[in-house]
C-alpha cells in the first residue's frame, strides 16, 4: 500500500470511528462534508445573498454576518465538518384549547444539549489525533448550518426552509462540528420534496412567498420570538390560531412528517410534564419570577415574560393594558 493510500484508509477509518461516537451521543443521522464545499452549497450561499436583499431576514441583522459564508473564520484552517441531527419528534400533542409552543421548545435548551455532546466528541477527536483542531457550532453560530448538512448528506432543504430527512423528517435539531484533519466527504443529499408544495399554502401569513423563500416579517415563529415590538402586527395576531412561542404548521403539514416516526426517547427533548396543557389564563397569570423558574434552561429563553403575555393576549384576542395616567 503507497504512503498516500495508508494515509486516505486511516481517513476512512477516522471518519466512521467518528460517526460512530457520534451515534453515542445520541445523533443521528450523521455525515461529513468536506471544505470548501461543492456547488450545491455555493448555490445555496448565492439564495442567501438573494434573501437578504430582499429584506426576508426582518431584524435579525445577525443573518448578514458575513463570517456565516466563510466557514474558515469559524476555525482557522478547517478542512472537514461532520454535520449532527438530533431528532426531537416525541408522539405527544397539546391537548385542544391550550397555547401551542413549537416542539423544538418542550425540552431542554438544544443549543446547550448539542453543544455539550458535541465538546466531549471534539475532546475524543483531540485525545486520539493529539494537535487537532476542532470547534463546536450550534444554530447560534455564524453559519450556514442547513446548507451544510444538506452538504454532508443529512437531508435536503425543503420548500419550507427545514432539513429534511428521509426518516425523521424536519424533526431534527442540527450541529457541526468544524475539523482541521481532512476527511473523506461524503454525497450530498438528494432533494426529495418533487412536486410537492403543501406548505406555501398551509401558512396562515403567506410567508413562504416562493418554494424555499420564508420571508420572516410574515412569519409567526419570528414575531413570536424575535419580534420586540410592545404589540404584534394586527395581521400576525389575527392568524397565530393558538401559537405563543414559534410555530409548527408547515412541517406538520410536510408529508416526510406525517410518516410513521420514531418518537425520540432521549431524556433532554422530552416536554415539560405542564406544556402540553398549561391553560392560556394560567400562563398569562406568571409573574416574571415564575416564568423565570418555569422556562429555566430552555430554549424559549429568548422570549422575554412580558413577550410571553402579549402573546398570549394575542391568541386570546386581548388589547394589552396600557398604563393609567
Amino acid at each position: 500500500m503507497t504512503h498516500r493510500a495508508a494515509g486516505t484508509a486511516r481517513a476512512a477509518e477516522l471518519a466512521e470511528a467518528l460517526k460512530r461516537e457520534a451515534g453515542a451521543l445520541g445523533f443521528d443521522p450523521v455525515g461529513i462534508a468536506a471544505v470548501p464545499a461543492g456547488e450545491r452549497w455555493q448555490l445555496r450561499s448565492a439564495a442567501l445573498e438573494r434573501w437578504l436583499a430582499a429584506g426576508h431576514q426582518a431584524g435579525m441583522a445577525w443573518m448578514a454576518d458575513p463570517r456565516r459564508q466563510r466557514i474558515e473564520t469559524l476555525l482557522p484552517g478547517v478542512r472537514s465538518l461532520l454535520a449532527v441531527g438530533l431528532n426531537y419528534y416525541v408522539a405527544a400533542e397539546r391537548l385542544p384549547g391550550t397555547p401551542a409552543v413549537a416542539r423544538y421548545g418542550w425540552g431542554r435548551d438544544y443549543h446547550r444539549v448539542i453543544e455539550g455532546r458535541l465538546r466531549r466528541l471534539g475532546r475524543w477527536l483531540e485525545a486520539t489525533v493529539p494537535g487537532v483542531r476542532w470547534r463546536a457550532c450550534v444554530d447560534s453560530a455564524p453559519l450556514m448550518d442547513k446548507a451544510w448538512a444538506e452538504e454532508a448528506g443529512l437531508g435536503w432543504i425543503g420548500k419550507h426552509g427545514n432539513l429534511i430527512d428521509r426518516r425523521r423528517g424536519s424533526w431534527l435539531l442540527l450541529g457541526h462540528l468544524l475539523t482541521s484533519l481532512d476527511l473523506p466527504a461524503d454525497a450530498p443529499a438528494t432533494p426529495l420534496c418533487g412536486s410537492c408544495s403543501r406548505c406555501l399554502p398551509a401558512c396562515p401569513t403567506g410567508a413562504i412567498r416562493e418554494p424555499f423563500v420564508v420571508d420572516s416579517r410574515l412569519c409567526i415563529a419570528f414575531h413570536t420570538i424575535e419580534n420586540r415590538d410592545p404589540d404584534l402586527p394586527a395581521p400576525i395576531a389575527a392568524a397565530l390560531g393558538g401559537w405563543v412561542a414559534g410555530c409548527d404548521i408547515c412541517q406538520e403539514v410536510c408529508p416526510w412528517n406525517q410518516q410513521p416516526l420514531e418518537s425520540s426517547k432521549d431524556p433532554d427533548v422530552q416536554p415539560r410534564p405542564w406544556w402540553l396543557g398549561l391553560p392560556a389564563e394560567e400562563a398569562l397569570s406568571w409573574s416574571d419570577a415564575l416564568w423565570d423558574e418555569r422556562l429555566r434552561a430552555s430554549a424559549l429563553r429568548r422570549i422575554r415574560p412580558w413577550m410571553w403575555r402579549r402573546n398570549i393576549r394575542a391568541v386570546l384576542g386581548r388589547a394589552a393594558p396600557r398604563p393609567t395616567p
